[in-house]
Formats: structure tokens, C-alpha cells, sequence
């Protein structure tokens, strides 16, 4: 915040001493901004100016939906529990241990009380230097109001933060001393002012006031403390801290007793004493927090690696991941397995995918979700419900392997998808599965984006030290409303997803991930911001595919043209294969291994595969003596050609099946083989075989018994057997759930502000009173009948004044505006409305009234 802004902010009611510097608004302040202090959070938020009130809104985005009519109902929504709690958790630690320290201090408090709850007696130079930017940051979010001199927390935040019986106090701090002797007798008020060794008094205000005194005291509660057995310090120094409550017999230690009738304990209930608040700040040396944190924690480095080391392995890592992805769907490209009824994989097809990608549960779920948020992968929506690829896979794998790896990653960072909760339960104990309906986590998004920024703040080539990360960010959001806090395990995920996916190599962030996040912050703001639309967010997408990818592509290996042939009926392929190459040598050849090179093994049935889509013995060897830098191995020629000769010899069609071969002593082997009793084969001619099996399992048994069968059409003619491509309908990517309202664009926010000025100012403005016309009720809509409207209207148009008018529109909703006449006819009026800040038109009969505005609206 800068130094205009904290003089700026000196000047209006809810402003801050140069010493506290703790300023919330800039530009030009507030029409009627006086000298008194406010009264009210209203008020307060009045004398902002128009940029102050921006930067509540942008920090405050639940407050701007819908946009407040006024003043008053904005300072209205900012005190309800649910904003406030949201502005509690965007608080660092700090700041929210300066919130607290109010909480407990005096209502209204000065500014150097609130700064000796913090520093102590003793003081600390850190904590008073970092407290005017926490009180700065509390005003800026309309949680604290007031002068230096006056500091208010507002009342729902300390309902919140201050303690209350039969809660934890996030200060460890007990009741004062008037709240816990609220319910007690004034005898026995007296008799704890006799055991202190002070006057008796004639009531039980004063009672306290005194009692309060000595406690607050340094000098004499010292003393008296000088009196008390060494078994009391000891009952006192376990309850310091808090929790400041203990239980007691119905005859107490002495020691116990001691501290009780000097009332140093007081009683809350017939077993319980409580240590008063004044008692516990004294002995706290008059610290609120054991241990204030102003500085944030730095994160520190773990090991060091030269940059092309870092890139180099991250590289690596996208090319994995690219290519898992594209075996997953391969893998479910005739159709995956069924969607479970209540959404989601079910846990036995998770380890089968889990096996073929040949990884754990857990790394396949994470691939499983990151091509579901791609956009990649969805439920084709049939009646037997199955998952198999979109459309947008086949327009992906068109892409360059850098653009392809920037997607995914795009995808994986604005995600609220959070793969790792699979396995987990919900709060019915109900199993939380893969692709299912309750995996996405708002929080996800920001933690990622956190997590990498932090990374970026890191010299380049250094890895975090893990535990160092997650308590800066703990740090960074303290506050909590869940029984578990996810952020610390979202931090966790982050960093091994990052490492799975190449954003990150050997822990350290990779150059392609840091023009990943530059593309981020350049297109949405700061980290964890929400986009602000569905273009924004595309515009985005688009950014980070340029950008990342550009970065990205000189890492990558070039696709190769060729593998190299080996005797043992393998196949190298030295990197990464080129497309159509990749496409008919999956066709040809089985995956063996797969590394920096993969190995492909030619089998029998994988060359009878080929053989069945459509190619022949010529055409394979042509196409591996084009694509092998090795001369074709004999043993290799001989397969093909073998199964060649074979393939085809016999056919089955459907009669409900047949086998027909024109050498008939074929045929005898084939009944004569025990292995066909399962397929009931009985002769028809003497080159034909009946079949009680469909066609299908008929192929099926014979190639198991070792045939290489083809299957015919109706005509006779052979089918050509390919593998089917099962896609879904045009599916978009599932929409990242918003961790709350979007964070409004300066354009809205200047609308907004004005929207607001104009009605606060209709609201509160000082208006002419007329004989004609009764008063409104405070607050209420200006009431006049159709001719003094009309008069009143007409007479503002030859005047060019500002007029107060009630309206209703077709909805039947009531408000108040000011408005500038233009133009009266046709039983319309034109004017321009301060509160829109647009020319509009009105029809009269839906004004309910008007009111001309005073001469001098002060």
C-alpha cells in the first residue's frame, strides 16, 4: 500500500496515525468524508474512498452478489457469519492473530494496546513493525473499523475469535474477571477483596473495578504473587496457556483453595474454576499468543541440480506421462469398463487398469482424472453406461507432443478434480472412487498454483524441503472450519503430481513449469484467483498451450521413422515413433517393454492380427523393410509367410456357424481333435463343418487349437477384421467447482462502487419537505400522487435538478434511486440514473413518489 494512500487514509473518520500506518483506501475519498470519528461500520465504509472500496470488494468477492443497494447493506452483509468466517480463512497468520488479540482486548481498543498484546512488556521489534500492515489488512477487509484510537473488531468476528465457556479460545485466554464473577454473590466478591488485601467497597461493580485494578497491575500483582505457596505457581503455570479451565474436588488441594479465595481462580460451576484473563496476561508478560508469527516462514532448499538436469528430467516425465495416457485410452478404445450406478470405476476395474499401465492404484487414478479433466475421457452416456474416449482424444493426438503435454497440464492445474482422495471415504464411510462424483475439492486450484509459485521464488534447479513448504502455507491460511484441514494434503498431492506430469524434474520447478504458471498469473491474476468468465478461462487455456508448449518442445526427443529389426523376432524402436508408424506396429507387434526405447515382440497371433485388418504377406514385409535400419531377419520373414499360408485356409461363417476348407483332410484332423468337442462339429459335405457355436467362438476355439481361421461374409468374400473405435458423444470438460463467488474484473468492481455511492446516497440524503407531501418513513420510498409526480418530474427537466424517486419495476422489487430528468412524454420519463451511472427510461406510473434533493446535501 502506498504512501498516498496511508495520508489519504489519515484523513477520513476510520483512517490510522502515521504510526500505525495501517491505511485501506486511495484516489479520491468519499463525498461528505468528515473529521468525527464513525460510529458505525456503515459509516466507516462511507468514508472510503472508491478505490478502498474496490479493494474490499475484490477481497471480499461474496459481498458484490448481488451488488448491494447501499452503504448500510453492504456493512450489513460484511458482519453476517458466513462472510465473515470466508474472510477469516484468507487471513495469513499473522493477521489472524492481530484479529484475535482484539477479540480480547477492550471494545474499542487502542492502537497500543492492541500492540502490547502482541509484543509483550518486554516489546518486539518484528511483531511492531508487521502490525500496522496486519491492521491494513484487516481494515482493507472491513473486519476492523475505527481510528487508532478506537479500534473495533466487528462483532462477528470477535463472537468468533474471543472465548466463550465450554470452547477453546485461539488465545488460551479465560474470561475477564467481570464476565466470570457475573453470577457471583457480592459476600463472596468481599471476602476476595479482603484475601487480596484490599478495602471493602459498597457494591459489586466497584467490587471488580478494584479487584480488576490489582490485576492489571504490575507492581501489585507481583507482590501478591510473592505471597502465594509454590505449589500455586505451579496450578497456575499449567493453566497459563490455556486451556484455562480445571476441575476441582468439592475440597480442594490447598494450594488450589489459596489461589481460589484470592481470586486468582475463580469459580464458573461447583467443580470447575476458571484463571481470569487479567490474571493470565500478567503472567504472560502481557502477550495474547505464546509465540506471535509475523514473518512468514522461508521455504528452504533440499538439493540443487544445474537447470538443463532439471529440464532434461522433466522433459522425460511429460513424455511418460503423454504416453500413459494415450496407452490408457488405447487401452479403453473399443469401449471401457461400465460406470458403477452410483458414478464412478469400480474398484476391481481401477487394479486391472492399474496393471495394464502397469503402476500403483493410486498413479492410475491420478491418470484416470487428469484425462477426465482434459476433456479427454467420459461416460458415453448409452444405457449400458461405459467410459471410453471423446472425440477431443482423436483431435488431440493430432497435436505436436509439446502443445499435447500443455493441455493435460493446463487441465491438471485449474482442476478441482483431486485424485488423491480415491480410496478414501466420505463423511457416510461410503468409498470415494475413481471418476466419481465427489472428488472435486474447491481449495485444489489455489493450493497448486501456491505450491508452484513457491517453487518459482526458488533459485533455479532447487527442490523444496517438503516440511518447510507445507508450514509456509500453513502460514499463509491458519484458519480452518472443517474437522480436517485438506490444504497441508492437497500440498503433498501437488508436489508428486507435479513430478508425474513434468512440471517439476527431481523436485525442482522446470522451465516449461514456469511458463506454465507465468501463462497462469499473466491471464488470471494471482495465484488461487478464479477466472473471471468462460472466455477468460479459454483465453487461458489457449495461452498456457503457447507458451508451455513453446518452452517445452526443445526438450522433446524428435519422433523417429524407424526401428531396428533383431533376429529374436523383436523390434527397437530407438524414441519416440512417429504416429502412423506407432499405429501399424501396435497392429503388427505386442509391447514388450516399454523405456527410453521400447521393444515390440512379432508373434504368430500379432501377425495374424495384421493379417485379419486387411494386409498382406507382401505388404508386411514392404513395410518393415521400409521402417527398419536393419536388413529384415530370415526367422521374421519365415512367421509372416507361415501364418500367411495359413491364414485364411479355412472359413467360418455364420449359418449359425460353419467351417468350409476345400482340403477335406483338414477337416477330418479337425473333428478328429478332442480339443473340438466344445464347438459340436459334425460334417454337412465333405469341405464343410456345422457348428453348434456362434461364429465368434468358433474363431476363437479353432485359433486355439492353433488354426488360423478368417472369418466370410454372407457373399463369401472375407472379412476384413479391425478394431472398433468406441467414442462418446462431443463432451466438454468438466467445469472446475469455484471455491466461491469469481473474483470480479475492474470493470465490474468501478460499476459496482458507483452502483453503490448512488444508492447510499438516495438512501441518506437530506431532502425538501413539502406541505403537499408527508414524510417518509426512515428508509422507506417517497410517496406523492400521479400530478405531483408529474409536476415535480416536469419542473426538474426545466431546472436541470437531481430528483429522490421511489420505483417499482415489473417484478414488483422496490428501490430508491436519484435520477436526472431528461425528457417527460408519453407517460415516460428520461433521466440519467446516478445509481446505474446510464441514461435510463422509467414509466411513471411505477414511480411510486419523488422528493427534490437539499440545496447543500451536507
Amino acid at each position: 500500500m502506498g504512501t498516498g494512500e496511508r495520508n489519504q487514509e489519515a484523513h477520513v473518520p476510520e483512517g490510522t496515525t502515521k504510526a500505525s500506518g495501517a491505511g485501506s483506501g486511495a484516489g479520491t475519498a468519499a463525498p461528505g468524508a468528515g473529521s468525527a470519528a464513525p460510529r458505525t461500520l456503515a459509516e466507516a465504509l462511507r468514508a472510503r474512498s472508491d478505490a478502498s472500496l474496490a479493494a474490499l470488494l475484490r477481497a471480499r468477492p461474496d459481498l458484490l452478489t448481488p451488488v448491494p443497494n447501499d452503504l448500510t447493506q453492504l456493512a450489513t452483509r460484511a458482519g453476517t457469519r458466513a462472510s465473515v468466517v470466508r474472510a477469516l480463512e484468507r487471513l495469513d497468520l499473522f493477521a489472524l492473530q492481530t484479529a484475535q488479540a482484539l477479540a480480547v482486548a477492550p471494545d474499542p481498543a487502542p492502537y497500543e494496546v492492541l500492540r502490547t498484546l502482541l509484543t509483550g512488556d518486554d516489546g518486539n521489534a518484528d511483531v511492531a513493525s508487521a502490525l500496522p500492515g496486519a491492521v491494513a489488512a484487516l481494515r482493507e477487509q472491513a473486519l476492523v473499523w475505527g481510528p487508532d484510537e478506537r479500534l473495533r473488531l466487528v462483532r462477528t468476528a470477535r463472537e468468533l475469535l474471543a472465548p466463550a465457556p465450554g470452547h477453546p479460545s485461539p488465545t488460551g485466554l479465560g474470561p475477564t474477571v467481570a464476565e466470570a464473577t457475573a453470577g457471583m454473590s457480592p459476600g463472596r466478591v468481599q471476602e476476595i477483596l479482603r484475601a487480596a488485601g484490599l478495602p471493602a467497597t459498597h457494591d459489586p461493580v466497584s467490587a471488580v473495578a478494584a479487584l480488576t485494578a490489582l490485576f492489571t497491575d504490575r507492581v501489585r500483582m507481583s507482590a501478591l504473587l510473592d505471597t502465594a505457596p509454590p505449589e500455586a505457581l505451579g496450578v497456575l503455570d499449567r493453566l497459563v496457556w490455556g486451556p484455562p479451565y480445571g476441575e476441582v474436588s468439592a475440597d480442594p488441594a490447598p494450594p488450589v483453595r489459596w489461589l481460589r479465595d484470592h481470586g486468582l481462580l475463580l469459580p464458573t460451576s461447583a467443580r470447575t474454576l476458571v484463571l481470569p484473563r487479567e490474571v493470565a496476561l500478567h503472567l504472560r508478560a502481557g502477550r495474547a499468543h505464546r509465540a506471535p508469527e509475523p514473518l512468514a516462514p522461508a521455504v528452504a532448499p533440499a538439493r540443487e541440480y544445474r537447470a538443463p538436469v532439471v529440464d532434461s528430467a522433466a522433459a522425460g516425465q511429460a513424455l511418460t506421462a503423454l504416453t500413459l495416457v494415450e496407452d490408457l485410452l488405447t487401452e479403453w478404445n473399443e469401449g471401457g469398463p461400465p460406470v458403477l450406478r452410483a458414478g464412478g470405476l469400480s474398484v476391481r476395474d481401477l487394479k486391472r487398469t492399474a496393471a495394464a499401465l502397469d503402476t500403483t492404484e493410486q498413479t492410475a487414478a491420478f491418470w484416470l482424472e487428469l484425462a477426465y479433466a482434459a476433456g479427454l475421457l467420459a461416460s458415453d452416456g448409452e444405457a449400458d453406461e461405459r467410459y471410453a474416449p471423446t472425440p477431443a482424444y482423436d483431435e488431440w493426438l493430432d497435436l505436436p507432443p509439446a502443445e499435447r503435454w500443455s493441455r493435460l497440464a493446463a487441465a491438471w492445474l485449474a482442476a478441482t478434480r483431486t485424485p488423491g482422495l480415491v480410496g478414501g471415504q466420505d463423511a457416510r464411510a461410503r468409498t470415494l472412487s475413481a471418476l466419481g462424483p465427489d472428488l472435486d475439492r474447491s481449495p485444489a486450484p489455489e493450493v497448486r498454483r501456491r505450491v508452484l509459485t513457491l517453487l518459482a521464488h526458488l533459485p533455479e534447479g532447487t527442490a523444496p524441503d517438503p516440511d518447510t513448504l507445507l508450514a509456509r502455507l500453513r502460514w499463509e491460511h491458519p484458519a480452518r472450519t472443517g474437522p480436517e484441514d485438506l490444504r497441508p494434503r492437497l500440498a503433498g498431492w501437488t508436489l508428486a503430481e507435479a513430478e508425474l506430469l513434468g512440471v517439476t524434474g527431481r523436485g525442482a520447478l522446470s522451465g516449461h513449469g514456469r511458463a506454465l504458471l507465468g501463462a497462469v498469473h499473466t491471464a488470471g491474476g494471482a495465484p488461487g484467483e478464479a477466472a473471471t468468465s468462460a472466455a477468460s478461462a479459454k483465453s487461458t487455456t489457449s495461452l498456457l498451450a503457447l507458451t508451455a508448449a513453446a518452452a517445452l518442445a526443445p526438450h522433446l526427443p524428435e519422433p523417429v521413422d524407424h526401428v531396428l529389426l533383431q533376429a529374436d523376432l523383436t523390434a527397437v524402436a530407438p524414441g519416440p515413433l512417429r504416429r502412423p508408424l506407432a499405429a501399424a506396429l501396435n497392429v503388427l507387434a505386442d509391447i514388450e517393454s516399454k523405456g527410453g526405447a521400447t521393444v515390440y515382440r512379432f508373434t504368430p497371433a500379432s501377425v495374424r492380427r495384421a493379417l485379419d485388418a486387411g494386409q498382406s504377406a507382401s505388404d508386411l514385409h514392404a513395410f518393415l523393410a521400409a521402417h527398419s535400419r536393419t536388413p529384415v531377419p530370415q526367422p521374421l520373414s519365415y512367421l509372416i509367410d507361415d501364418v500367411a499360408r495359413r491364414h485364411g485356409h479355412l472359413r467360418v461363417g455364420a449359418a449359425s456357424a460353419y467351417v468350409r476348407c476345400d482340403d477335406d483332410t483338414l477337416l477330418d484332423e479337425i473333428v478328429a481333435d478332442r480339443r473340438s468337442a466344445g464347438l459340436r462339429l459334425r460334417r454337412l459335405a465333405p469341405t464343410v463343418l456345422a457348428a453348434q457355436a456362434d461364429p465368434a467362438a468358433l474363431l476363437d476355439g479353432l485359433r486355439a487349437m492353433g488354426y488360423a481361421p478368417a472369418a466370410e461374409s454372407a457373399e463369401g468374400d472375407v472379412v476384413i477384421t479391425r478394431a472398433d473405435t468406441r467414442r462418446t458423444p462431443a463432451r466438454s470438460a468438466p467445469v472446475p467447482v469455484p471455491d466461491g463467488p469469481p473474483l470480479p474484473d475492474e470493470t465490474l468492481l468501478g460499476a459496482a462502487v458507483r452502483a453503490v455511492r448512488a444508492g447510499d446516497e438516495a438512501a441518506t440524503v437530506v431532502r425538501k419537505e413539502t406541505p403537499r407531501r408527508a414524510a417518509a418513513e426512515p428508509g422507506g420510498l417517497p410517496r406523492t400522487s400521479s400530478a405531483e409526480t408529474l409536476a415535480t418530474v416536469q419542473a426538474a427537466v426545466l431546472t436541470g435538478s437531481a430528483l429522490w424517486i421511489g420505483y417499482v419495476n415489473a417484478d414488483g422489487a422496490a428501490s430508491q434511486r436519484v435520477i436526472a430528468p431528461v425528457r417527460v412524454e408519453g407517460g415516460f420519463v428520461t433521466a440519467y440514473d446516478h445509481t446505474a451511472d446510464e441514461v435510463r427510461t422509467y414509466p411513471l406510473h411505477r414511480i411510486t413518489g419523488v422528493a427534490e434533493l437539499a440545496d447543500d446535501p451536507a
